[in-house]
C-alpha cells in the first residue's frame, strides 16, 4: 500500500520508537509458515555453498567486540527460556533500559507476514519509503552506527607511563628522591634534579608512545570507514546506493552475494538458495540457510531475520529494515561487550623481547653492584662508597644500560610508516601486516578484478554451428527479419542477468552506464541493451524465482511465466540458464543451430564443435560462458519450499543451448611489471582463479605468470613416472630456471602430500576452475612446507583463502567479505603491494639499524664506567646525567635520521626475511653493537677520559686504577674542589667523546653492506640530509650541557678543553674505517668467518 495515503502509521512508528521498537502483535493471527517445518535440522542441500572460514585469526572488523560470540549465544538461549513463559499479549512492554533478554524476548518483527510487516511500519515492498518520509525517521532515530567501543583510557595511561623500560626507571626514581632525602645530608640537589630529569624521561616517552598510538589509530580507522559504505534500497520507487549509515526502520533493501547485512532486516523476499555467515556474532563457521517466513520462535535465531554485521555468502534477497544502529543485535551487544583489547603486533614482540633481555641484564648487574658493596666495598672502602655513593652506582647502572630514546625512536619510526603507507594509498589493519609482508615468498593471486581490471565486455558471440557478427546482430535481432535463433540469445541474455543500470545514468550511451552487479553480467546486459537499442526495459518477463551465480556452483538460473501463460493456469515456466561451459555442457541435450535456424539434437560432433570453439577463444584469454534455456512444468506452487527445491533439483537437467558469449577482461596496466618486482623481491607470484584452464593460462602469459610459450606442466606430468622431483624444482629456482605448471582444482584431490610437496616447488603456476575450497588448500599446503603466503583478492570466493593467509590482500573495489577477511586493502593500484613489500622490508631494516646504532654508547659505553667505578676504584668516567642526555637526546635526533633512510639498493633483489630465524633483534646485532662498535668507543673514550687526567692534572692512569677513597683532599697534592673538578671535566670529555663517535657508528650502520663511497649521505642517491642536521644538533646539545653554567652547577659537568673536541674527530672516521675494512672482507668472502658473524 502507498505509505504516504496515511499519517497514522507514521504516528504508531513515532510510539514504537519511544517504547524502543518492542512491538507485540496476536500470535494467533499469524501461524508459523510452511518454512519452518521445512526449515528444521538444518537442511542442506546440492545447490549449498559450503564455505567454511579458517577460524585461525580473529575476525577483523569486529575485534574491538571480542566477547561477541560468547554474548550472543549465551542471549540467544535466555531469549530461548524466556519465550516459554506465556505472558499476556497486552501486557506492557519494558523499557529499554531493561535488560537486553527481555529486549529481545518481546521483538515479534519475525512473526509477522511480509503484508502486515510494510503495514505496521508503513512502507510500500514495490516502491519502499519516501525521501521525506525517511529523513523524518532519521532524525527520530538517529544514524545507523554502532556504538564506539569503550576505552579504558586509565590503562592505557598506566601503560603509557609504566610499561616497557619506565617501570624500571620509576625505581630509579624513587631512588634518587630517597638519595636526594632523607639520606643525603645536606640534602643534594643533584639527586633532586636527577629524578625530576628521569620523570620527564618517562613523560617523553609516554607522550611519543601515545602520539604514535593516537596517529596509527587514525590511519588504521581508515580500513572500517569501508565497510559497510553503502547499501542498494529502495526510495521513492527507484533503486539507489545509500551510505548504510542513513537507513532507517521501513527502508527495503536489497542483498546480493558479498553484501555484509547494513541493519537488522526482515526478509520479505529471497533468490531461494540465499545463505549468511553469522561466524561475527556465532562464531561458528556453518552458515545459515534464510527464509520468508519464521523458522524459531526466538528473534535472534529465525531465519527469516538478517542480522547486522552478518555476510551474504550465497543468493540474494529483499529484506525490511526493522532495528538499526544501536537498537540491533549487534549494537545491544556491543554496547555491553565493547572492549579495545588488542594482540600484540610481531614489531611489539621483538621489541618486548629486547626489554625483557636489557631489564633482566640491568637487573642482573645492579644486583652484582649491590652484593659487591654489601660483601666487600661496605667493609673495606666505605669512605669511597657510602650508601648515598652505592645507590647512585645502582641507579647508573640502570640508566646505563637502558636505552632510553629506544622506545621514542621506534615510535616514530612506526608512525611514519604507517603515514607513508597511507600516502601511497596502502591502508593495513595492523603494522604487524605491514612488518610480515617482507617475509612473503609466495603470492597467489585472484585473476578477476585484482590481475585484470574487471571491466568485461563481450568481444564475441556464437552459436554451435557458427559465429555470430556482432554488428549484424545489433542491427538485426529487432527487426522483422530476426532470426529465431538470434532471438533466444537474446532472451537469454536479458532475462538471466542480475546486473542493473543505474537509472540516473540511463540517459547516457550504453557503454557509459554505470552498472550495478558483478562484471560478466555487466558485459552480457549491454550486450543486450545494445541490441535492444539501449532501451533495455521493454519485452522483460517478471522473474518469479532465481538461483544466483556462485563459485562452487558455477552457473545462475531465472525463472519466469511462459509469455503466451500471463496467469499461470498451465504451470509452464520459462528457465534461463547461465553459467561456464565445463559446467553446463554435459547436460545439454539440444542447441539453437544458427544454419537451420532451429533447436537440433546435441550429438558428438555438435559436442566436438563447441569444444573446438571454446578452446579458441580461451587461447584469445576470452571467457566464454554459455547460455541456455528450457521449458519446466512444476509440481508445486511458486514461492513455496519445495517449488524451490524441485526448480533447484532439475536446474541443469535438460538444457538447450542459444548462444556462446566469449568475454574479455582487460588486464591492468600494471599487472605485468607487478609480477616480475615480486618476484625480483624473491616472490613467486602464483594465479588462482575460478576460469577455464586455457583461457587462465593465455591471461598468464599476457601478465608474465608464464614466462615461457612452451606448454605448462600438468597433473599428468606430476603423476608420470618420468616427473621431476621437488629437490629438482628446487635447484632449477635457484639457477633462476622457472617451470610453469597448470593446474585444474578438479585434479587437486587426487594429490597426494607427496605430490604437494612437488606442487610447492614450482616457480610458476596457475590454479584453475577453483573453489573457494580448493583454494584455502591451495593456502594451507603451501603453509604447511613453510612459505610465507599472501593471497590478493576482490570476491567473496576469496575470503576463506584470505583469511587462511599469512597476508590477505584485497581490492578497495572488491566486495565486502573480501575486505573484511583482508589484512591489507590497496586503495589505488594492484602495483602497491610492491611498495608495501618494500616498506614491509624497509621498516624492519631501518628499525635494526636504529638498535643497532643506539645500542653502543647509549648501552654499552655507559655501564662500563660504572663497572671501572665500583670494581677498580676508579673516579666515576660518566655521571648519570650526561648517560640520560645521551640516550634521550643526542643518540634520539641522529637515530631518527635513520628512519629517513631510503632503502639500500639491494632491498628488493633480497630473498625474503625468514620469519622463524631472523629476529629484530639477533645475536649478530649485539656481536657488532657491544663487541665490535662498542668495544671500540669503550676503550676510546676511556682512554680520552685518562689522558685527560695525564695531560691536565698530571695523574697517570696507574694511579687512578684502585684509588678507592684515597681519590681525596692531598691525593696528588690538589683539594678536594681540584679533585672534583678534574672529574667533572674528565666525565665531559668521555661524553663528548661518545658524542663525536657516535658520528662514525651512524656512518657505518647506515649500510649493512654497502662501502660508504657507494651510499654516501651527500650525492643523490642515497641523501639524507637528516643525518648532517641530527650530527648539528647532537653537537649542539652536547656544547650546551658542558658550557651553560647553570647545568654545570646543578649537574655536575664542566667546559671541556679545545683539543678533547678535535681529537674524538679523526678517531670516529676511524671506528667508520674499521666498519669498512669489516663490510669489504665480508664482499670478498661472503662465506668467511667474518660473514658470518657479520649482521
Amino acid at each position: 500500500m502507498p505509505e504516504d495515503t496515511s499519517s497514522s502509521a507514521d504516528e504508531v512508528l513515532e510510539k514504537e520508537a519511544d517504547r524502543d521498537l518492542r512491538i507485540a502483535f496476536d500470535d494467533a493471527a499469524h501461524p508459523r509458515g510452511r518454512a519452518a517445518a521445512a526449515d528444521q535440522g538444518n537442511r542442506r542441500d546440492s545447490r549449498s555453498l559450503s564455505r567454511r572460514r579458517s577460524m585461525s585469526r580473529d575476525g577483523i572488523t569486529t575485534a574491538p567486540y571480542s566477547g561477541l560470540p560468547i554474548t550472543y549465544r549465551t542471549l540467544s538461549i535466555q531469549v530461548a527460556e524466556s519465550r516459554k513463559v506465556e505472558t499476556d499479549s497486552s501486557a506492557d512492554i519494558k523499557s529499554s533500559k531493561k535488560d537486553d533478554e527481555d529486549y529481545f524476548t518481546n521483538l515479534t518483527f519475525h512473526q509477522l507476514q511480509a503484508d502486515q510487516l510494510c503495514q505496521q511500519l508503513n512502507v510500500s515492498q514495490s516502491s519502499g519509503l519516501s525521501e521525506s518520509s525517511a529523513a523524518n525517521r532519521l532524525q527520530r532515530d538517529g544514524g545507523n552506527t554502532l556504538p564506539k567501543p569503550k576505552t579504558n583510557y586509565l590503562k592505557k595511561i598506566l601503560m603509557y607511563l609504566f610499561g616497557g623500560f619506565c617501570s624500571v626507571l620509576w625505581v630509579g626514581v624513587v631512588v634518587f628522591f630517597i638519595c636526594w632525602r632523607p639520606l643525603s645530608n645536606p640534602p643534594s640537589p643533584t639527586n633532586l634534579a636527577l629524578a625530576i630529569l628521569v620523570i620527564l624521561v618517562i613523560m617523553l616517552q609516554a607522550g611519543f608512545s601515545a602520539f604514535q598510538d593516537w596517529s596509527t589509530s587514525r590511519t588504521m580507522k581508515s580500513i572500517t570507514d569501508l565497510l559497510p559504505a553503502e547499501a542498494l534500497v529502495m526510495r521513492d520507487g527507484q533503486l539507489k546506493k545509500m551510505p548504510a549509515t542513513q537507513l532507517v526502520s521501513g527502508d527495503v533493501v536489497h542483498l546480493k552475494i558479498g553484501n555484509k547485512v547494513p541493519a537488522d532486516m526482515r526478509l520479505i523476499s529471497h533468490s531461494g538458495d540465499i545463505r549468511f555467515d553469522r561466524a561475527v556474532l556465532t562464531g561458528e563457521s556453518d552458515e545459515i540457510e534464510g527464509a520468508v517466513d519464521m523458522t524459531d520462535q526466538n528473534f535472534l535465531e529465525s531465519r527469516n531475520i538478517a542480522l547486522m554485521g552478518t555476510l551474504v555468502v550465497n543468493g540474494s534477497g529483499v529484506g525490511v529494515v526493522v532495528l538499526t544502529g544501536p537498537r540491533s543485535v549487534m549494537g545491544r551487544i556491543a554496547k555491553a561487550t565493547a572492549s579495545t583489547e588488542e594482540r600484540a603486533t610481531l614489531i611489539q614482540k621483538e621489541i618486548w623481547r629486547f626489554v625483557y633481555i636489557i631489564v633482566a641484564l640491568t637487573v642482573c648487574l645492579a644486583l652484582l653492584i649491590l652484593f659487591t658493596w654489601l660483601g666487600w666495598l661496605r667493609r673495606d672502602h666505605y669512605d669511597f662508597m657510602n650508601v648515598v655513593a652505592m645507590l647512585n652506582n645502582v641507579m647508573s647502572c640502570v640508566v646505563a644500560f637502558i636505552p632510553e630514546g629506544m622506545p621514542v625512536a621506534v615510535a616514530l619510526t612506526l608512525m611514519m610508516v604507517a603515514r607513508k603507507m597511507k600516502a601511497v594509498n596502502i591502508l593495513p589493519k595492523g603494522l604487524s601486516t605491514v612488518e610480515t609482508l617482507g617475509c612473503v615468498s609466495v603470492i597467489c593471486s585472484d585473476k578477476t578484478g585484482t590481475l585484470t581490471q574487471n571491466q568485461m565486455h563481450v568481444n564475441s558471440a556464437s552459436f554451435i554451428d557458427g559465429p555470430i557478427e556482432l554488428d549484424d546482430f545489433y542491427r538485426t535481432v529487432n527487426s522483422e527479419k530476426a532470426e529465431a535463433s538470434s532471438t533466444r540469445l537474446l532472451a537469454a541474455a536479458s532475462h538471466c542477468n542480475d546486473a542493473t543500470f543505474d537509472p540516473t545514468t540511463m540517459n547516457l550511451p550504453v557503454s557509459s552506464r554505470e552498472v550495478q552487479g558483478n562484471a560478466t553480467d555487466a558485459a552480457v546486459l549491454r550486450l543486450a541493451a545494445t541490441a535492444k537499442g539501449g532501451d533495455f526495459g521493454t519485452a522483460i518477463v517478471p522473474r518469479l524465482f532465481q538461483i544466483a551465480f556462485n563459485s562452487k556452483n558455477k552457473w545462475m538460473l531465472t525463472l519466469h511465466r511462459k509469455e503466451a501463460d500471463s496467469d499461470g493456469s498451465s504451470g509452464e515456466y520459462q528457465v534461463f540458464v547461465k553459467g561456464a561451459p565445463d559446467v553446463l555442457l554435459p547436460t545439454c541435450t539440444k542447441y539453437w543451430s544458427k544454419k537451420t535456424n532451429s533447436v537440433q539434437p546435441m550429438d558428438e560432433t555438435a559436442r566436438s564443435a563447441f569444444k573446438t570453439y571454446q578452446d579458441k577463444l580461451s587461447r584469445n584469454a576470452e571467457r566464454v560462458i554459455v547460455l541456455c534455456e528450457k521449458t519446466l512444468t512444476a509440481k508445486n506452487a511458486v514461492g513455496t519450499n519445495a517449488f524451490s527445491d524441485e526448480v533447484a533439483l532439475s536446474a541443469t537437467e535438460d538444457l538447450t543451448i542459444v548462444g556462446i558469449l566469449g568475454i574479455i577482461d582487460p588486464a591492468r596496466p600494471e599487472t605485468a611489471h607487478t609480477v616480475a618486482e615480486c618476484r625480483r623481491a624473491g616472490a613467486r607470484f602464483f594465479m588462482v582463479t575460478g576460469d577455464y584452464g586455457l583461457t587462465a593460462a593465455a591471461i598468464a602469459r599476457n601478465t608474465g605468470i608464464f614466462s615461457s610459450e612452451r606448454d605448462p606442466d600438468t597433473i599428468a606430468t606430476i603423476k608420470s613416472d618420468k616427473a621431476i622431483s621437488a629437490a629438482e624444482l628446487a635447484n632449477a629456482r635457484k639457477t633462476g630456471e622457472r617451470h610453469s605448471l597448470l593446474l585444474e582444482g578438479q585434479n587437486l584431490g587426487n594429490l597426494v602430500p607427496e605430490d604437494w610437496d612437488v606442487v610447492c616447488e614450482y616457480g610458476e603456476i596457475v590454479f584453475a576452475r577453483t573453489t573457494p575450497e580448493q583454494k584455502l588448500r591451495i593456502v594451507e599446503e603451501f603453509r604447511k612446507r613453510d612459505n610465507v603466503v599472501a593471497v590478493t583478492g576482490d570476491g567473496v570466493n576469496d575470503a576463506p583463502a584470505l583469511r587462511a593467509a599469512d597476508v590477505g590482500v584485497a581490492i578497495v573495489t572488491g566486495s565486502d567479505v573480501a575486505i573484511e577477511a583482508a589484512d591489507l586493502v590497496l586503495l589505488d593500484r594492484f602495483d602497491s603491494i610492491i611498495e608495501a613489500i618494500r616498506w614491509g622490508r624497509l621498516v624492519f631494516q631501518n628499525l635494526q639499524k636504529v638498535i643497532a646504532y643506539l645500542l653502543p654508547a647509549g648501552s654499552w659505553s655507559e655501564i662500563w664506567p660504572v663497572l671501572v667505578n665500583v670494581f677498580f676504584g676508579v673516579p666515576l668516567p660518566l655521571s648519570s646525567f650526561l648517560m640520560i642526555i645521551i640516550c634521550v637526546f643526542t643518540d634520539l635526533f641522529l637515530s631518527l635520521s635513520l628512519i629517513m633512510e631510503r632503502e639500500e639498493f639491494d632491498l628488493l633483489s633480497l630473498p625474503p626475511r625468514n620469519h622463524k630465524r631472523d629476529h629484530l633483534i639477533t645475536l649478530k646485532i649485539y656481536v657488532q653493537a657491544y663487541l665490535f662498535t662498542g668495544f671500540m668507543e669503550t676503550i676510546t673514550a676511556h682512554s680520552m677520559f685518562f689522558f685527560y687526567y695525564w695531560k691536565e692534572a698530571g695523574i697517570p692512569v696507574s694511579s687512578l686504577f684502585f684509588a678507592f677513597e684515597k681519590y681525596t683532599d692531598g691525593f696528588y697534592g690538589y683539594t678536594e674542589d681540584q679533585l672534583t673538578h678534574f672529574n667533572a671535566v674528565g666525565q665531559s670529555v668521555y661524553f663528548v667523546t661518545l658524542v663525536i663517535l657516535q658520528w662514525g657508528n651512524i656512518l657505518a650502520v647506515r649500510n649493512r653492506r654497502l662501502s660508504i663511497v657507494q651510499a654516501d649521505p651527500i650525492t643523490e642517491k642515497r641523501r639524507n640530509p637528516w643525518l648532517i642536521l641530527s650530527m648539528v644538533i647532537s653537537l649542539a646539545i652536547a656544547i650546551f650541557v658542558t658550557e651553560v653554567p647553570g647545568i654545570q652547577s646543578l649537574f655536575g659537568t664542566a667546559s671541556v678543553p679545545i683539543e678533547f673536541w678535535l681529537i674524538p674527530l679523526p678517531l670516529a672516521v676511524g671506528i667508520l674505517c674499521m666498519d669498512e675494512i669489516r663490510k669489504l672482507v665480508v664482499r670478498l668472502f661472503p662465506n668467511g668467518p667474518v660473514a658470518k658473524i657479520a649482521w
